[in-house]
């Protein structure tokens, strides 16, 4: 069930007062004005989102301000509450004129997908899902004919994000030497699977771990395979939102670890909110495509 009182203090408090009070301290130089970077050592923590989320770059923790108390003290949701509640309503000691980076000029997403190189056999992409990543070519075939892939430079695959209306706004960039997202690019969601006609929406973080799910299981009739991209931000909620049908149910199939839990009960208050059904599945490994593929796995 939905929490009042996490959510409360998702609001209401700020994660650089948490990391202040936790005696971090502000990198001003390398600060913007929406992402602000604290240091503790050699650790590095990123905020975002206005103090309300937060990453760190070195390593896979990420989320809201329930995380960051726990990725800094460690314990359960419980001792993260007693922490969080005595700087409910405080705001950042420090004030610092960011230098203002003009954010990512909005890209046509719709032509530059469609001007991309298609994923073909043989390909520097096509050897490094194959090979690195583990993906059967029978895989592979199945999104080339959904459209969902295409190839960028030096073996750098693209996955499609879509919002509800089915067009093109973004793409998760995967490859031997780069992971990220398209510059001016919207992050929705990547799906593969007919919504409309789908029962069960098995959710992941990664457009290759959606697919390395559907691998092992089998592509059953009635699931959509989706893909968060890594984060959950209002227009992922939103897109998921409006892709789901009258009833059915969701499966959060999240990465082991605090991020991935942290993700799985966001879906389940989707869930909730929704009257769907939520179900929880965990890989044995790490990831979905750790499992499909240990030896290798990137």
């Amino acid at each position: 069930m939905q929490d009042r009182e996490l959510d409360e203090l998702r609001s209401a408090v700020d994660c650089r007062a948490v990391l202040e009070r936790a005696g971090w301290k502000l990198d001003a130089a390398e600060s913007t004005k929406h992402a602000a970077k604290y240091r503790s050592g050699a650790a590095i923590v990123i905020v975002t989102h206005e103090g309300k989320g937060w990453f760190d770059p070195l390593n896979d923790g990420r989320g809201d301000v329930i995380a960051l108390a726990q990725y800094l003290w460690g314990g359960t949701i419980g001792h993260a509450r007693k922490a969080l509640r005595p700087m409910a309503g405080i705001a950042p000691t420090l004030a610092p004129s960011f230098r203002d980076k003009a954010a990512p000029a909005p890209i046509d997403a719709a032509r530059t997908w469609a001007k991309a190189k298609p994923l073909r056999p043989g390909s520097q992409g096509w050897a490094y899902l194959t090979g690195t990543r583990g993906l059967p070519a029978a895989t592979l075939e199945r999104a080339i004919g959904a459209g969902l892939v295409r190839e960028g430079i030096y073996g750098t695959v693209w996955f499609l994000h879509r919002k509800g209306d089915y067009a093109p706004c973004g793409w998760e960039m995967r490859g031997p030497q780069y992971k990220g997202f398209a510059k001016g690019g919207d992050k929705a969601l990547f799906w593969i699977g007919e919504p409309a006609t789908a029962e069960r929406f098995a959710v992941t973080e990664s457009a290759i771990d959606a697919l390395s799910l559907a691998t092992l299981e089998g592509w059953p009739e009635g699931t959509a395979y989706l893909s968060t991209g890594g984060g959950f931000g209002p227009i992922t909620a939103d897109t998921l939102r409006g892709l789901l049908p009258a009833r059915g149910r969701i499966v959060a199939a999240t990465d082991r670890g605090q991020g991935g839990e942290l993700l799985a009960d966001r879906l389940h208050s989707l869930a909730d909110a929704a009257a769907y059904a939520f179900g929880r599945k965990r890989p044995d490994a790490k990831d979905w495509n750790e499992q499909l593929h240990p030896k290798e796995s990137a």
